[in-house]
């Protein structure tokens, strides 16, 4: 894992996810926020996302001085089941939970007033159902009827 997602788990004390412990975070009691890295040499952008994020996490103080948000890092091993989970199609992203239902995603490195404005409207959102990155049909039959 590179440095700076390193940093995020040692500095400052987000959990890495696994297949151990995924559940529990994202079912969890409030908001949260899930950082779906991707390679970083497929998606340099993850970077700057991983740098970003503490930054977001402190823009959102929760009510009794904390973050409203918790985050967590997920592990490589995760992305591609969480990527058909919550349907997104571009590296990195950040998917935003509440109570453990889907409230929405944001994808790639943003303007800091995209961030602002994007994250606001999630926390009035309601909790719905991901999006789909939809299935290809594929007609296997070799006769017409």
């Amino acid at each position: 894992m590179h440095a700076l997602i390193n940093r995020l788990i040692d500095e400052f004390g987000y959990p890495l996810l696994d297949a151990d412990n995924l559940d529990a975070f994202c079912d969890a009691p409030g908001d949260a926020v899930l950082f779906c890295a991707g390679d970083p040499v497929q998606h340099p952008e993850c970077l700057d996302v991983a740098v970003v994020l503490p930054e977001i996490l402190r823009a959102f103080p929760g009510p009794s001085g904390g973050n409203q948000f918790r985050a967590g890092i997920a592990c490589a091993e995760l992305e591609s089941p969480l990527q058909l989970r919550y349907g997104f199609n571009r590296w990195p992203t950040l998917v935003f939970l509440r109570d453990g239902g889907y409230v929405g995603t944001i994808s790639g490195i943003q303007d800091w007033s995209v961030y602002l404005a994007r994250i606001n409207t999630l926390l009035a959102a309601p909790v719905s159902r991901p999006l789909s990155i939809g299935v290809a049909v594929v007609n296997t039959a070799n006769h017409c009827h």
